[in-house]
């Protein structure tokens, strides 16, 4: 009797290969791709850093034959490093999910002046440009990875987190157990005068609310100040715009749970991200709590800047 594809046989036994959630952590060198190694390794991922490509289909193999449980989850680090290699990423990634596997993309971005920043300050060449002009290599890099980057499932900017910052998001996003079928939502406050978060989802601007800012003993205190949030909160308009917050939010977050998204950023802004939009979000957070099958994060972007 012949046996169908996805079939193995060990011994006498038949049996389907495990299926594994694969995830493709790539993007520009100095963006973090270390600090997300490591932050995936703590969170039960195994990971392997600069495999080539076109051998995945072979480790899918060899796992499966292994029949191991401890290798559900498999990060692969993938960058420029891959040369000629780097074409056949979207095929690869195709064959995985054609066989069953959840495979996504995350990509780390960052500016270009904050990636000389820092091949600066710790005085490394860049892989692309050993000999020549850092800013030549991030060029050559950045047109290398451009189809990779569209095809991401989440890009995450790291310009402006530190390593912890992004190491958080690291692990909120994918750190849950495997199986875990919870939509993490992450409510994030910031700054316009700061720049829109690169992955934001959703943005919610309440500019239009009165500022604190302006209000004398107000000013110096963040909007996680009880003083700040209250006088914040008791305007009519801040209420009734958090009543179509959260009605816009319930309805939309079973839709996105039932699409397969796993990890949603609402941010919202005010003006310097200090006091309006950190005490809505934090508001919106206790409002959404209760929601079925969802964890929610919050995260203040600016608000310890001036």
């Amino acid at each position: 009797m012949s046996k169908t594809a996805p079939e193995l046989e060990l011994g006498t036994e038949t049996r389907p290969p495990a299926l594994h959630q694969i995830l493709l952590v790539t993007g520009m060198s100095g963006g973090g791709k270390s600090t997300a190694n490591k932050a995936l390794e703590d969170s039960g991922w195994f990971c392997i850093d600069n495999l080539p490509i076109v051998l995945l289909p072979k480790l899918l193999e060899l796992a499966a034959h292994g029949g191991s449980d401890e290798v559900e989850r498999l990060a692969l680090v993938v960058d420029a490093r891959e040369g000629r290699f780097l074409d056949a990423v979207p095929a690869a990634l195709s064959e995985a999910r054609a066989a069953g596997h959840q495979v996504s993309v995350l990509f780390l971005d960052c500016a270009d002046e904050a990636l000389q920043r820092r091949f600066s300050e710790t005085r490394r060449r860049h892989p692309l440009s050993p000999d020549g002009a850092v800013a030549d290599g991030i060029a050559r890099e950045r047109a290398l990875l451009e189809p990779i980057r569209a095809i991401a499932d989440e890009v995450i900017d790291s310009t402006r987190l530190t390593v912890h910052e992004l190491r958080e998001q690291i692990t909120a996003r994918f750190g849950g157990v495997v199986g875990e079928q919870q939509l993490v939502v992450n409510l994030m406050s910031f700054g316009f005068r700061h720049g829109l978060p690169a992955s934001s989802d959703l943005v919610l601007d309440v500019r239009f609310l009165p500022n604190p800012y302006f209000v004398e003993g107000l000013k110096a205190h963040a909007g996680t100040d009880p003083r700040v949030s209250h006088w914040v909160l008791e305007k009519p308009a801040a209420q009734e715009f958090l009543g179509h917050a959260e009605r816009l939010l319930t309805f939309l977050l079973p839709q996105y749970r039932a699409e397969g998204k796993s990890y949603l950023t609402v941010s919202i802004g005010c003006t310097g991200g200090r006091h309006r939009s950190v005490a809505l979000a934090e508001e919106l957070a206790h409002r959404l709590s209760a929601s079925a099958n969802t964890r929610i994060r919050v995260a203040h972007r600016d608000v310890s800047k001036v």
